[in-house]
């Protein structure tokens, strides 16, 4: 749609068949959820090749735009991609249905037996940027939890996510689910977003996986119920009873694995006992590696390193930067993190349980990990098959959501011509 006065009228209608698709999806069986995601991944893989086509196209436009390296990264398609891409609808399909689980159960005195049963949400808004997996990750969940999905991939990724959506839609019509199950919405105008936002007659919830700007914008303007998805300023803190070689794996992964991703670590805390043996050993680890290091006073004496500013802390980088200062101890580590954190993903390096238990005790970031790199820190990697984001509130969803965390639930109550005295 060119003309903008279009949008509103667009966007009705797109809901509104979710809306109608949302409902059939509700009852439909497992095996045929199960067989339309086998079927999307099938033909991904077919048109592979097609789908690098149109990732090169956004690679140009993001070119054009001058998109970071990191965020070039975050948008580029492989093979090994894809394949990647394949796998995750694998695992998904293969995952128990959420649907009609029963959560608990119980009978009442008064001779009633009560079921608590997850049930979709209904119609889900996915707005995202520049990762044209998220296509894939999102339809598939959406559609293993019985819900209708409306996607709105970043302008960066606007033909990969067409190639890959139309994959999605071979799936849906191979097992006969309606189509608008998972719609992809065909323009770059960001007066769609505006629309989705307010859609509360058709859409039930907003997920927005992005950076800072994307999701405060849904939170500022959204209508509509919202999974906040937020930056993940992740920190790593090396306790004075970490294994040298433990924490030099680890971070050098956390880092420089993948810089452009929500799980890369951000800022690194040292104990001030390890500042001349191991804190000194992986400054240097860090800048070999080609990271800028922002160091605070007593890391900045390190050749190479860049003075921190106060904007240093509490930054998501998402490229070959990280923050680094000398703590005290564990406690001033958790306020540090508490300070400057964003509840997303959170580490400790020790081999002291009792440290490591105040370490998880007291910060309540969604996730909380030991002696492993953050770059876990993803849906796949917990056995979800994928996720639609990593929620960091505190309602309904946190952590990575699956499939299971895009239900909701209902009573089922039965009784025998029972009545109340």
């Amino acid at each position: 749609m060119k003309d903008i006065a279009d949008i509103p009228a667009l966007m009705a209608q797109i809901g509104a068949q979710a809306k109608a698709a949302s409902a059939e999806l509700a009852f439909a069986p497992p095996e045929v959820k199960r067989a339309a995601l086998e079927a999307a991944a099938d033909a991904v893989w077919a048109r592979r090749a097609e789908i690098i086509e149109a990732n090169k196209k956004d690679l140009e436009f993001g070119r054009d735009k001058g998109l970071s390296d990191a965020m070039m990264d975050r948008l580029m398609l492989d093979e090994d991609r894809i394949g990647g891409i394949v796998t995750g609808l694998r695992t998904v399909a293969a995952q128990d249905d959420p649907v009609g689980e029963v959560l608990t159960e119980w009978d009442m005195p008064s001779g009633l037996n009560i079921r608590r049963v997850r049930t979709p949400l209904g119609v889900i808004g996915v707005i995202y940027e520049s990762r044209p997996n998220v296509t894939a990750d999102a339809g598939a969940l959406c559609l293993k939890s019985g819900n209708a999905v409306i996607l709105r991939g970043g302008s960066e990724s606007f033909h990969s996510s067409g190639a890959i959506h139309a994959c999605l839609v071979d799936g849906l019509k191979s097992v006969g689910l309606p189509e608008a199950a998972i719609q992809l919405v065909p323009t770059r105008d960001r007066a769609a977003v505006q629309e989705l936002l307010t859609m509360v007659d058709t859409v039930d919830v907003i997920v927005p996986r992005g950076g800072k700007g994307l999701v405060g914008l849904v939170q500022r303007e959204a209508r509509v119920p919202v999974f906040a998805h937020l930056e993940g300023i992740v920190h790593i803190y090396v306790d004075a009873a970490a294994d040298a070689q433990k924490a030099m794996d680890v971070i050098l992964n956390a880092k420089t694995r993948r810089t452009g991703i929500c799980g890369a670590a951000e800022c690194l805390l040292i104990n001030e006992n390890l500042v001349d043996s191991l804190g000194a050993a992986l400054i240097q680890m860090l800048l070999d590696a080609g990271v800028r290091v922002h160091a605070d006073e007593t890391l900045q004496k390190i050749a190479g390193t860049t003075p921190a500013t106060a904007e240093d802390w509490g930054k998501e980088y998402l490229d070959m930067d990280i923050a680094a200062k000398v703590v005290p101890d564990v406690d001033a580590a958790i306020a540090h993190i508490r300070q400057y954190g964003s509840n997303h993903t959170d580490c400790i390096l020790t081999e002291d349980d009792a440290t490591a238990a105040r370490f998880f005790e007291r910060l309540d970031s969604a996730i909380l990990m030991r002696n492993a790199s953050t770059q876990f820190a993803d849906g796949g990697e917990f056995g979800m098959g994928a996720e639609i984001g990593i929620a960091t509130g505190k309602m309904h969803a946190r952590g990575p959501v699956g499939a299971a965390q895009l239900t909701s639930f209902k009573y089922l109550v039965e009784g025998d011509g029972t009545t109340r005295a």
